[in-house]
């Protein structure tokens, strides 16, 4: 079973954003950054099947050299290869990525072989765009899944599954294929210390991008306007019961 996740480098879950003065990227100089949480349950699942199945796992993505970071942290949990099309930072718009990515799938899979099952988070934590597993899928002439939180292999193919309305839907598609997986698939794992040292010495090979741009364009960013919350302090023991019971019966408690 041969397995390729595609991950994508991701400001850490939780930190301030902070827009740069030309409203249209971020200031990271003071972030930190991660891989999507969707797409660490794809590296677990990825890593389970080739525990399970036997086989050879990949991961990719495409960023500026720093991405190097999210690569070798993947394979400190297990995966066995690692690859990059560098970019100058920027971030590119969803048809560019999606070219190149499916060019250096087909460059690999030109030299070692198709990949079974190719793994995307079912959306970036950043631009939460829902894009480019799709793209690359079609490029590429795969069934597709999104939204999964299950997969099984059967048969010659690969059962997933997703929510919906309190239960869940099966799709079954033939090999080779490409999901979308959701966090809460499974439980990502903690690095050890020897995959940690293994992984840093491990070499990362390049692919080149596409240069041509897709018909989306960066306009403006926009933070959402923070909410403030004030409290107030309705009294100091017995005198402050009159308002807490014109509280209670303005909300219709009483």
């Amino acid at each position: 079973m041969r397995v390729l996740v595609c991950v994508k480098r991701v400001p850490a879950p939780g930190a301030r954003i902070v827009i740069a003065p030309d409203g249209r990227s971020l200031d990271t100089a003071h972030l930190g950054f991660t891989m999507s949480p969707h797409e660490e349950c794809a590296v677990e699942e990825a890593v389970q099947i080739v525990e399970r199945e036997g086989g050879h796992s990949t991961v990719l993505t495409l960023g500026p050299p720093q991405a190097e970071d999210q690569l070798r942290y993947a394979l400190s949990l297990g995966v066995d290869a690692a690859a990059l099309i560098p970019t100058d930072g920027s971030d590119w718009d969803p048809q560019r990525t999606a070219a190149s990515i499916a060019s250096a799938i087909g460059q690999i899979e030109e030299r070692d072989g198709a990949f079974d099952l190719i793994l995307f988070g079912n959306e970036s934590a950043d631009s939460g765009g829902f894009q480019v597993g799709i793209r690359v899928a079609r490029q590429l002439g795969r069934p597709m899944v999104n939204g999964v939180k299950g997969i099984e292999f059967s048969e010659g193919g690969v059962v997933a599954r997703r929510p919906f309305d309190g239960g869940f839907e099966e799709y079954r598609l033939p090999l080779p294929a490409v999901l979308g997986v959701k966090e809460g698939l499974n439980l990502p794992r903690y690095p050890t210390l020897k995959g940690r040292l293994s992984s840093k010495k491990a070499a990362i090979e390049q692919f080149d991008g596409s240069s041509e741009e897709g018909g989306l364009q960066m306009r403006e960013l926009r933070p959402p306007r923070e909410q403030v919350t004030e409290t107030v302090i309705l009294g100091h023991g017995p005198e402050a019961a009159p308002r807490v019971v014109e509280i209670l019966a303005e909300i219709g408690v009483l």
